[in-house]
């Protein structure tokens, strides 16, 4: 985010993209992340622990609910590699959403814990959760908005986040489709590179 280059993205690749709307006045702030032609079973594993903490935030989220008690469910920042809140600020994050993109209430481990807001029934609020992949390099982000009703509340961005989508076109081998979950790197998708046989020399 924020940093550009020429470089062309690739098969294999994670995109996240931040979805910011004005209509009538009113903005919208939800992330999306997408796997490039195909997902690798580390950044299908990350999407699916963002998830994870995404859901778990959600389900506390009703009226007389505080910030404090939502932002406890999230990791620590020493969890997902970071040394502290304030260096990890902004990754599992929450805010209120509606002239402006970042209002209160503001739900962060860093603020959060020892100066909690109640929630009320009409808060309009996005819920942003993250979490690195285990290659190295690659991460899932996800942001959800939500509307406080008086008995919980409603998900209002519609495009699905369930699970980790695999964008762009579908690439074809001699013995058919490419499988859409594999390792980034090719040989690792062989017997061989997976150390299941020995390489057979020519």
């Amino acid at each position: 985010m924020h940093v550009f280059s020429d470089r062309l993205i690739r098969p294999g690749d994670p995109a996240f993209f931040d979805i910011l709307h004005s209509y009538n006045g009113y903005r919208t702030c939800y992330y999306r992340t997408l796997a490039v032609g195909s997902a690798s079973p580390a950044q299908r594993d990350a999407y699916t622990r963002c998830r994870e903490y995404m859901d778990a935030a959600i389900a506390l989220v009703r009226p007389g609910t505080t910030t404090a008690e939502v932002v406890s469910r999230w990791p620590k920042a020493t969890e997902f590699g970071f040394p502290d809140e304030t260096a990890a600020f902004a990754l599992q994050y929450g805010h209120g959403v509606g002239l402006s993109i970042w209002e209160k209430p503001i739900f962060s481990r860093l603020v959060s814990l020892d100066h909690p807001e109640p929630l009320e029934e009409g808060m309009v609020f996005a819920l942003e959760t993250y979490w690195p992949a285990s290659d190295g390099w690659s991460a899932a982000r996800i942001e959800e908005e939500v509307v406080v009703t008086a008995d919980g509340c409603e998900v209002i961005t519609k495009f699905p986040a369930e699970e980790l989508l695999v964008a762009g076109r579908k690439y074809w081998t001699a013995g058919g489709q490419l499988n859409t979950l594999r390792e980034s790197q090719s040989q690792l998708n062989t017997a061989a590179g997976r150390g299941e046989t020995s390489p057979q020399a020519p």
